[in-house]
């Protein structure tokens, strides 16, 4: 199962950070640099890109997508805890 999602407001590391709680591990990228990162769990993987959005005239915001990818049984769980922790993140 793959599931895409974008996040506004949150930062590449405190992504990665959220997905560490989550159980996964960093295994490949800097959530620091420009690259994707990937984090691994022990049923899942997530890749992060970021990139700069236009919101508004002179607004941009930092948008961080995460492809999810594991088993359907357990991905959509996954998913929700951390669109819950990134929700907070942002407001």
């Amino acid at each position: 199962m793959r599931v895409e999602k974008s996040f506004r407001g949150i930062s590449k590391r405190l992504a990665t950070h959220y997905l560490g709680n989550l159980g996964g591990e960093r295994i490949e990228g800097d959530p620091e640099g420009e690259g994707p990162v990937t984090v691994e769990g022990s049923d899942w993987t997530a890749t992060l890109t970021a990139e700069k959005v236009d919101v508004a005239a002179s607004i941009r915001l930092t948008e961080v997508t995460v492809v999810f990818e594991g088993e359907e049984e357990t991905l959509p769980e996954l998913v929700d805890d951390f669109s819950q922790k990134a929700m907070r993140a942002g407001g």
